[in-house]
């Protein structure tokens, strides 16, 4: 199969430097707008991962995002918003970046291009045949990646993967490709524009299903959520008022108890 690098194409724009502000960001918004139709068309793809993901959380296993640079910084975000979102463990989805943690606000030489490091980065985990592992990489070639997947196929864990380049090296290896073509970037390789944009609206998907089919969803609502602060108090003594059509006292007086939307809830449902 022919591959090619389209996420280092260059730009269809020139001289960016002559541009007004308002050029600039009228033509990165046109580009934008590319995105979510890129994605669209790889949904099929996205449907059978998020199928396999929701099949071996529900048999205990857990999902996991390797990637490096800002595909891997997408990958931890993705996954340290399923605790205060779904109320789910921190070790149900777990994200990790070439490099560790300090690769997460600054870049650390190199880490990408290690053929060893994610294998050994996923065995701290004790990852197992349970598990599902997702690599996320903009060009489809992350060393880190790609071998990470390939490894985890000899230990029969499923894997998945993220890219904006059809049948890359990170496509082949994955059982589970998306592949979201968005073209080349505004500003040429700067793969944190669409493509990483197309990342974070897939693992929008990925989650946010996953979540929903986990039952960690009632009506549209997060009734699962963490009650971290304020705003989220507020928004669960709304959902509980309106679930159970009572005053905001008695709600108020319901999440106090029960420290959760959803065991409110149901315990005002009992009484």
């Amino acid at each position: 199969m022919n591959f090619e690098k389209i996420t280092e194409k260059d730009s269809h724009y020139n001289h960016l430097e002559k541009m007004s502000i308002n050029e600039i960001i009228k033509n990165i918004n046109t580009e934008d707008k590319t995105v979510p139709l890129a994605v669209e068309k790889a949904i099929p793809q996205v449907e059978a991962l998020i199928e396999k993901v929701v099949e071996k959380l529900k048999e205990g296993g857990r999902l996991f995002y390797i990637g490096a640079g800002t595909s891997g910084r997408l990958g931890i975000l993705d996954a340290s918003e399923c605790p205060p979102t779904f109320g789910v463990s921190h070790d149900l989805v777990i994200g990790l970046i070439a490099g560790g943690d300090t690769a997460i606000r600054k870049a650390v030489e190199n880490a990408e291009d290690s053929t060893s490091q994610g294998w050994k980065d996923l065995q701290e985990y004790h990852i197992s045949e349970k598990d599902v592992v997702v690599g996320i990489a903009a060009s489809g070639t992350t060393p880190y990646v790609v071998h990470t997947l390939k490894q985890c196929n000899k230990e029969n864990i499923i894997t998945g993967c993220i890219t904006c380049n059809k049948n890359s090296p990170l496509s082949l290896a994955a059982q589970f490709p998306i592949e979201v073509t968005v073209g080349p970037e505004f500003l040429t390789g700067s793969s944190r524009m669409k493509a990483g944009t197309a990342q974070k609206l897939v693992l929008n998907m990925i989650t946010t299903a996953t979540m929903i089919q986990l039952g960690r969803v009632k009506d549209n609502k997060m009734v699962d959520m963490q009650l971290s602060n304020n705003k989220l108090v507020d928004r669960g003594i709304k959902m509980i008022m309106n679930e159970l059509n009572v005053t905001e006292k008695e709600a108020s007086k319901l999440l106090k108890e029960h420290k959760s939307v959803r065991q409110s809830i149901k315990y005002g449902r009992r009484n």
